[in-house]
């Protein structure tokens, strides 16, 4: 009952919003302004797999568009999470109950580039999507810019699924799997496929993760196994009334609170599948360690898996920890390529370890790393977190990435060079977008290469695809257009 509130007090005020615009409130964009863009995220908590992918795609808008022509603001629930990240851009705090944020911030903006990975599904939490569709929403009702970035559809329950087929239906989204755009395109939203915006990330150089591992232990020469586990089962949070009043009373409720009003799934049955997952990955790791040399670490990519990352430590005998409570972005993502291979339930380790061609597996809960897993054509390293023999099967694929590194590093790294080429297709369609949204905002004059639509790339980045061009496969699997010829306006 409180999301549905919730979902109705933000379509209210998308439609209060609109019939302001009517009646001439509000400024639109002139030509000579900067043009003012909002990016709403889940940022602020550590998640690093957010803070990456939003970090990358704040660079690549203010490449294509130019840093002197635009201003760009991103929302974040924590200035101190969030010190030193997303460049020059303005940081915003997203508060708790955010629709009267959601409506006076964007008013003040040209357009809003919603930049949560998982924007459109129910999976984790029903204020979450309804953030994401009331900020597009609104920008929309105001006749602005109002993109989805490398966004992941899935399923949503019914009020959320009329709400974004109503107020995302004059929104473009570029989703980051076709499976996505697929959902989204049942619901009438234009959508184009391209893919997650994290693979341009370069984090500290790998001296600095080497170190980290000598300090806690590691010898140097022993293959490194890192394991990022999650709570694959206390998923979604849901708001609750009177849980959240009986906690602030009484302290209940205290192991399932997520935040604010907001309670994860608890009961008997999410501890005893939560202890069959972690006891199956600690059972694996210990298996592999008889047949194999391994010097296994945890990593938390978010505070929210620092329980998980504790609980597998304490069943291999106190392995090292590193997690995003203690880590930064740039931090822990070199200690997590420091690893010989990965076995992973969080799909922004398997993205962000891609691209240094670490051999890896994925864990999955939801359709994110299967997803990805099918564009590696390795679907053979994917497990459901709640499958039967769990431990088995995981002895056996960790077995798979030792004997087979190499040929599973060369299909990670070429997949790496198609994901780039859909990164700049990417680009290229929000170019466009931005075109006939404000046709006298002066773009870029060409002609220009599909690179010219990335980030700037690192030097490792840029002699992988000297090195595994990938031509024939990534043509026919990106379909990459041609960039725009020099436009009237420019």
């Amino acid at each position: 009952m409180t999301d549905l509130l919730l979902e109705a007090w933000v379509s209210g005020l998308i439609e209060t919003a609109k019939l302001q615009w009517m009646l001439g409130a509000g400024r639109p964009w002139q030509p000579g302004d900067k043009l003012k863009l909002l990016f709403a995220g889940y940022n602020g908590t550590r998640n690093t797999g957010s803070d990456v992918r939003v970090h990358e795609i704040l660079r690549q808008v203010e490449r294509i568009l130019g840093p002197d022509k635009i201003s760009l603001s991103v929302m974040t629930q924590s200035f101190e999470l969030t010190r030193g990240y997303f460049g020059n851009a303005r940081q915003v705090r997203l508060p708790d109950v955010f629709p009267p944020f959601i409506k006076s911030e964007v008013s003040r903006h040209h357009g809003v580039v919603a930049c949560e990975g998982s924007m459109f599904k129910s999976k984790f939490a029903n204020a979450l999507t309804t953030m994401m569709i009331g900020s597009l929403g609104m920008a929309s009702a105001q006749n602005k810019l109002s993109v989805g970035f490398g966004a992941e559809a899935g399923h949503m329950d019914p009020s959320l699924e009329k709400m974004c087929r109503r107020y995302c239906g004059e929104s473009f989204i570029i989703t980051r799997n076709s499976e996505s755009a697929k959902i989204l395109g049942a619901l009438g939203i234009p959508a184009e496929v391209g893919t997650d915006t994290a693979w341009t990330f370069e984090p500290l150089p790998p001296q600095y993760g080497m170190k980290k591992l000598h300090e806690n232990g590691w010898d140097g020469v022993t293959p490194v196994v890192a394991i990022c586990p999650i709570h694959p089962f206390w998923w979604p949070v849901k708001a609750s009334v009177a849980k959240a009043a009986a906690y602030f009373m009484t302290g209940a409720f205290k192991n399932s609170h997520y935040r604010s009003m907001y309670f994860h799934r608890s009961g008997r049955d999410v501890d005893a599948a939560y202890e069959r997952y972690i006891n199956a990955l600690a059972g694996a790791v210990k298996h592999h360690r008889q047949e194999h040399r391994a010097f296994p670490i945890a990593i938390g990519m978010e505070r929210l898996d620092i329980d998980s990352c504790r609980r597998l430590s304490d069943r291999l005998g106190g392995i090292p920890v590193f997690a995003s409570d203690n880590y930064d972005m740039y931090q822990l993502v070199s200690i997590l390529r420091c690893s010989s291979y990965i076995v992973s339930s969080r799909y922004h380790a398997l993205v962000t370890s891609m691209s240094a061609g670490i051999p890896s597996a994925g864990v999955t809960m939801d359709e994110r790393i299967r997803n990805l897993m099918n564009e590696r054509g390795q679907n053979h390293l994917l497990l459901e977190s709640d499958e039967s023999a769990l431990e088995n099967k995981l002895v056996k694929i960790l077995d798979t990435l030792v004997r087979e590194q190499d040929t599973i590093r060369n299909a990670i790294r070429c997949t790496v060079t198609q994901m780039l080429r859909l990164m700049a297709q990417m680009g290229i369609a929000f170019e466009e977008i931005v075109s006939k949204c404000y046709p006298e905002f002066e773009l870029r004059r060409g002609p220009l290469h599909w690179e010219d639509y990335l980030p700037q790339l690192s030097p490792p980045l840029r002699q992988l695809m000297e090195s595994y061009p990938c031509e024939e496969q990534t043509s026919k699997r990106v379909g990459l257009r041609t960039p725009p010829a020099k436009k009237s306006n420019v």
